[in-house]
């Protein structure tokens, strides 16, 4: 960070935005004194809270008398509740845990308050939620209970990191109105953190851009978003799909902070180009009828069975990328898992270039598995961390008999390495090295590396920066062209469905809802539910 200056008015909602690397997260850590050593890195500038009318230097505080400050003065969402809950705790416990640490209650009044609190926080069931363990509990939930966690003790500055990112709309939607609410109720200063403009202009007073570790912005949100000042400001806002204008490539900060770059233009050339059709085309893959059941014990011991799919039927047309939304539990990465042969399903059947998958499995399993790859919604979780970026890609030509020596495989990996815009360098590098928009990359070139005719993108851009998410779209679109592939194309962000889809496929608690050309469904919706999930879309 360099000479950042912030201030937040009590009843504020302060919104700082940026791209990965641009010092948010840096910064609101600094706040709560979570990085190792701080004061002794900190060259310069000072992080002053005011409390009981008094100043209080934060960066001069010791662990030991800052740790009574968190939680009861400034309390902090996570970006990923799954890694920031402890699993081997129950949701109720781990509230009642922060509860205890700093309010002098006791069992019984804990207790309630803990509940009292999942009810602000609109959890349904509260007092089952509060037996339940994070994993038991769908993203929204976890959200709320991290959200519930972080208002224990009615903080006065309340910060929020990403708070929605890996949420569909529309409960991004009522999280956002949630936080909104009961900062008011509350009369808190929050600082909201998000890489999404679109996003922010819906909750912010004021609005910070941060561009490699320095403040280049800071206006309320109407006048910043009416006449941006700042170059990189109006990169930010140019690089968001839009939904009014369907373009081929979308631009990335760099394009629109190069000297030679008009955006008029670039909207102009591309918007002549029309939409193609792919249904007169072969049918590639072809779900009929897939059912998928999953029974299990509910956390309180009683038998379940959640039917995840539900007479299932789609087809995927050669050439053409098929956006599948729908709410979290629709049934999304199910049916993905399904096609891929991850999770067997129970009825129906699958068709590939016109051949049951199962029996061309049992025949040539390498065979289709080669044909249809996927890429993973965490790319830090799907490579392995032992592993270099060139063993990954190398490893899955080993498997499928790709190349006929050690050298050409790894000729080919570096090829790959340069296709998706990496380069010879990260051939040797580990997966921890590399930037989240790097690894998504890597994942790309290792299901390039078995030439496949479908790959699957299962929430492949939905935790990238709005830059970064462009590039990989730009990506995947110039090797859609230069491959042949086609795309199933999994999200929850229905504006950069709109822009990377042919055609949509609506699914809702396990059935499909409806179906049609992008632009045909976006004007006109014939269901209720999909028009719900286009209204939800940050404007």
């Amino acid at each position: 960070m360099h000479g950042v200056r912030l201030s937040i008015y009590p009843g504020e909602m302060l919104a700082l935005v940026g791209e990965s690397g641009s010092g948010k997260t840096l910064s609101s850590l600094s706040v709560m004194q979570l990085l190792n050593n701080f004061s002794e890195h900190l060259d310069e500038g000072e992080i002053m809270y005011r409390m009981d009318n008094k100043e209080v230097a934060l960066h001069q505080l010791s662990e030991h008398e800052i740790q009574p400050l968190r939680a009861s003065q400034i309390a902090m969402i996570f970006q990923e509740p799954m890694t920031a809950l402890n699993p081997s705790m129950t949701c109720g416990a781990q509230v009642c845990e922060a509860i205890r640490q700093h309010l002098l209650l006791n069992d019984n009044e804990v207790h309630k308050k803990c509940i009292d609190l999942f009810e602000a926080v609109e959890l349904p069931r509260p007092n089952r939620m509060f037996d339940a363990y994070p994993h038991q509990l769908s993203g929204g939930q976890k959200q709320r209970v991290m959200i519930a966690m972080a208002l224990s003790c009615q903080p006065k500055l309340l910060i929020a990191d990403e708070p929605t990112t890996a949420l569909d709309v529309t409960v991004q939607k009522e999280v956002l109105a949630l936080i909104r609410r009961l900062q008011q109720q509350y009369k808190m200063a929050c600082l909201f953190i998000s890489h999404d403009l679109g996003l922010v202009r819906q909750v912010a007073d004021r609005i910070v851009v941060m561009q490699h570790g320095k403040v280049v912005e800071s206006r309320p949100t109407a006048a910043l978003f009416s006449d941006p000042e700042h170059p990189y400001t109006k990169a930010l806002i140019a690089c968001r799909p839009n939904l009014n204008r369907r373009l081929k490539f979308l631009p990335t900060v760099s394009d629109f902070l190069s000297d030679d770059f008009d955006i008029n233009d670039f909207y102009t050339n591309n918007s002549k180009e029309a939409p193609i059709d792919y249904t007169n085309q072969d049918i590639l893959l072809e779900v009929d009828k897939v059912c998928k059941t999953y029974n299990a014990t509910s956390f309180i011991g009683a038998k379940q069975s959640v039917r995840a799919l539900k007479d299932v039927s789609l087809r995927l047309f050669e050439g053409e990328s098929l956006g599948l939304v729908g709410e979290s539990g629709c049934g999304k990465s199910t049916l993905s898992k399904c096609i891929v042969q991850l999770e067997p399903f129970d009825s129906g059947s699958i068709y590939y270039d016109g051949g049951c998958i199962l029996s061309t499995l049992k025949k040539e399993p390498l065979a289709y598995r080669k044909s249809v790859q996927m890429i993973f919604q965490d790319p830090a979780s799907a490579l392995n961390s032992r592993m270099t970026v060139g063993a990954t890609i190398v490893e899955v030509m080993k498997v499928h008999s790709i190349g006929s020596s050690a050298s050409d495989r790894r000729l080919k990996a570096l090829s790959l390495l340069e296709d998706v815009g990496l380069s010879p360098v990260h051939f040797s590098r580990y997966p921890h090295t590399l930037s989240g928009g790097q690894k998504q990359r890597v994942g790309i070139a290792r299901a390039l590396a078995v030439e496949p005719k479908v790959i699957i993108c299962d929430e492949s851009v939905s935790a990238l920066d709005v830059s970064v998410q462009a590039q990989v779209l730009n990506l995947l679109n110039d090797l859609k062209e230069k491959f042949n592939l086609s795309y199933i194309f999994i999200s929850h962000d229905l504006a950069v469905v709109k822009h990377f889809c042919d055609r949509i496929v609506v699914l809702n608690k396990g059935c499909v809802e409806e179906e049609a050309a992008t632009e045909v469904l976006f004007n006109a919706p014939k269901s209720i539910y999909t028009k719900s999930l286009i209204d939800a879309i940050p404007r």
